[in-house]
């Protein structure tokens, strides 16, 4: 089975590079009076933002149990994950639009150009080591599936929305590189208000693609699919269990709750059924150890 990711790190990884390549794009946009430099400095910035909403996510979602919230605030990372592809959607998304069709209205040459072009080199560098550091903690989580498997059954919003918010922060910074080269090219800075309605077009889909995959998770998913085959299959091993009627389970952030119907193999005394129970209880948590709560219910029928 793979392994878990390091979100965390994923995060600090994407915070570092994008702050490094706000600072420089913003320099570079007041120096040139480019609209797909000032789109995308918005974009990065956003993208910081982002990363702090994610930090924070994952520090609520460990508080631990209380009264009110007996399960306790594991899925509070769905909610701060939402945010930030609606933040992507509209800061990002929304805001290069504007710029792009400003520009188309009230064009503007471009100064200083081959800064913009050495600025979004430079980011594009950037964002490819982020982008790596985020791809080796999504293959360590996706094992042998695809890169769109993982991303329809993951259940790691944060990692979600940090592959996501990479990829576009790329593609985004191809676009306004290629803009800025045909501007450059042509003397038309049409080409510069286009890319910067091509990244806002480009954040827009991604956010979308984002929001999806975590509404699913704030109305409540169950684990992967491959991890509730393994489940299935484990239980069924069990010499104590003789059949398995059915198997729910909930996805918490971090955790998982499970709820077991089963017929036990052996028709023995309360007590002894109880020490058959716990055993199973006890191999299923060791083998699966993200789950926080096992509910076992004995039966002889669905």
């Amino acid at each position: 089975m793979a392994g878990k990711a390091d979100s965390v790190k994923t995060i600090f990884y994407a915070l570092f590079a994008n702050f490094a390549i706000f600072v420089a794009k913003l320099v570079a946009a007041i120096l040139t009076g480019s609209g797909s430099m000032l789109a995308e400095a918005v974009h990065s910035l956003a993208d910081c933002g982002n990363q702090g909403l994610l930090l924070l996510g994952l520090k609520r979602a460990k508080a631990p149990p209380s009264p009110d919230f007996p399960l306790g605030f594991g899925k509070a990372i769905y909610f701060w994950s939402f945010l930030v592809a609606l933040m992507l959607f509209s800061v990002g998304g929304m805001f290069s639009i504007y710029e792009g069709l400003h520009k188309l209205q009230h064009p503007e040459p471009l100064r200083w150009a081959w800064l913009a072009v050495g600025v979004l080199t430079f980011g594009i560098i950037a964002e490819a080591l982020s982008m790596w550091g985020c791809l080796n903690e999504v293959n360590k989580a996706r094992g042998s599936q695809s890169l769109w498997r993982w991303f329809r059954d993951s259940r790691q919003s944060e990692l979600i929305v940090i592959f996501g918010e990479d990829l576009a922060a790329l593609l985004g910074l191809a676009f306004a590189l290629i803009a800025v080269l045909l501007t450059m090219a042509t003397g038309n800075p049409m080409y510069d208000a286009i890319g910067s309605i091509g990244i806002g077009v480009l954040l827009i889909v991604i956010a979308v693609f984002i929001a999806v995959e975590v509404k699913a998770l704030l109305i409540g998913q169950g684990v992967e699919p491959r991890t509730k085959a393994a489940m299935l299959k484990f239980l069924g091993a069990r010499e104590e269990v003789k059949q398995v009627y059915n198997l729910l389970t909930l996805q918490m952030g971090p955790d998982v709750m499970v709820a077991i119907k089963a017929e036990m193999a052996r028709y023995l005394a309360p007590r002894d059924m109880i020490e058959d129970i716990n055993r199973v209880e006890a191999a299923f948590r060791a083998e699966f150890p993200d789950v926080r709560w096992c509910f076992f219910e004995p039966d002889s029928r669905d």
